[in-house]
């Protein structure tokens, strides 16, 4: 029996899901023990870091229906299968992180016109207990933030919430030897500050690919070099160039090419294509071959 336990907190650690839903359980703890003791306390950035904990909570969840989501195959009904799933919890995951900020900030700012007597023995135990396990979840998370932005904007919330506790617990300390009760709702306030920006960066990404955004990293102008290399082109028009996910790069094309059997077409079509995947990282690629059928040649196609 110690065998299975231990084979099964194997398996709990070792997928990206099985991190998601242990973070989830983590998260939930956390939120409860933070409001508790922020009502006992009468810290308002030890219950405005338990909201931070919920959303964490929430965004989880949806980023590990998301991953579930993103698995499933392609069909008839979804030729792209559903891997925008995960950008489109990306967004929901930043998007209310923001608003919860602003709520956070309305009760910073009343906090600070009428200061109250808080319990900084308590709000520093309880900081600190947030604290050490929002790190544990920041490490059980860190590697799968680096591969996708669903996961790294959950990720981002368990680093900001790792920030509020180390705040917090300071901020306890502040109060418990010098009687420095305005600093909870200040804390509250760039604690907030902190967490807009990041999320705002992870909403940009995300909002870009949503629609349609052509990958920052590769360059249009560049593709069009390495494409116009080829003698028997004459030229690479009506260029679309998108992300269906993350790291789903597509890219469609006319290629104008001098007269040619099907079969050198063929052998073409393969060449730029390789040059396409290696030098950009292009895996879905679509190219129509044309001898001057296009009235316009423009680089990018102006539809009116």
């Amino acid at each position: 029996m110690a065998i299975n336990h231990l084979h099964n907190n194997h398996e709990i650690f070792s997928s990206t899901k099985g991190r998601l839903i242990f973070t989830i359980f983590l998260n939930f703890i956390i939120t409860l023990a933070e409001i508790i003791g922020g009502l006992i306390s009468g810290s308002l950035s030890l219950i405005s870091d338990a909201l931070h904990n919920f959303s964490d909570s929430i965004s989880i969840v949806i980023s590990y229906i998301a991953l579930k989501l993103k698995l499933k195959s392609n069909s008839i009904k979804h030729t792209f299968g559903l891997k925008r799933a995960e950008i489109l919890a990306a967004v929901i995951n930043s998007a209310v992180l923001i608003v919860i900020c602003i709520y956070v900030f309305y009760e910073a700012i009343l906090r600070l016109k009428n200061p109250e007597a808080i319990n900084a023995g308590i709000m520093s135990i309880v900081a600190s207990i947030g604290l050490l396990a929002n790190l544990f979840a920041a490490i059980l998370l860190k590697k799968d933030s680096e591969k996708s932005i669903n996961i790294r904007s959950a990720y981002l919330h368990i680093v900001g919430d790792t920030v509020s506790s180390i705040a917090v617990l300071l901020g306890g300390l502040s109060i418990y030897f010098w009687k420095i009760y305005w600093i909870d709702p200040v804390l509250t306030i760039i604690i907030g500050f902190y967490i807009i920006r990041e999320s705002y960066i992870i909403l940009q990404e995300a909002i870009h690919i949503l629609m349609e955004g052509a990958p920052l990293d590769i360059s249009i102008e560049q593709i069009q070099y390495e494409v116009e290399k080829f003698s028997e082109v004459e030229n690479i028009h009506h260029i679309h160039l998108w992300m269906v996910g993350e790291n789903d790069v597509h890219f469609e094309a006319h290629v104008n090419v001098n007269d040619m059997k099907i079969s050198q077409c063929d052998y073409l079509r393969k060449e730029i294509e390789q040059v396409l995947q290696t030098k950009f990282g292009i895996h879905h690629i679509t190219l129509q071959f044309e001898c001057n059928q296009c009235k316009t040649s423009g680089l990018i196609e102006q539809h009116p």
